[in-house]
């Protein structure tokens, strides 16, 4: 059994930035595309960025331009690195993994708040 574990949420001011994590124990996830997805207070999760096992990148329209996804193989890690964030990108933000889309498995969420 594959598990994700999510860190790096906060609270920041509109402007700032913040590296989100995610952790992949329990199973090889080298093989999957790794996703991250967000959730805002009374509204759908939604797709915000992708990075294929290739290392290929989609992004929302939304945050491109601001928001970086990778991942380091080596230790089972992706990545978000969330510049210029707005008010607007206060969410709970979850990591998926897997090859369909979403992917099967989830991790708990990380919250940011972005307020000042």
């Amino acid at each position: 059994q594959g598990q994700l574990v999510e860190s790096g949420g906060g609270l920041v001011q509109p402007g700032g930035s913040l590296r989100l994590s995610c952790a992949a124990s329990g199973s090889s996830f080298s093989g999957l595309n790794m996703a991250w997805y967000r959730q805002a207070p009374g509204k759908q999760r939604e797709f915000i960025a992708l990075i294929t096992r290739d290392g290929s990148t989609a992004y929302v329209a939304s945050v491109k331009d601001r928001f970086t996804i990778s991942r380091d193989s080596a230790k089972n890690t992706v990545y978000l690195q969330m510049n210029s964030l707005k008010v607007e990108d206060t969410a709970v933000y979850y990591c998926n993994a897997g090859n369909s889309r979403p992917g099967e498995y989830w991790g708990q969420g990380t919250q940011v708040t972005v307020s000042s």
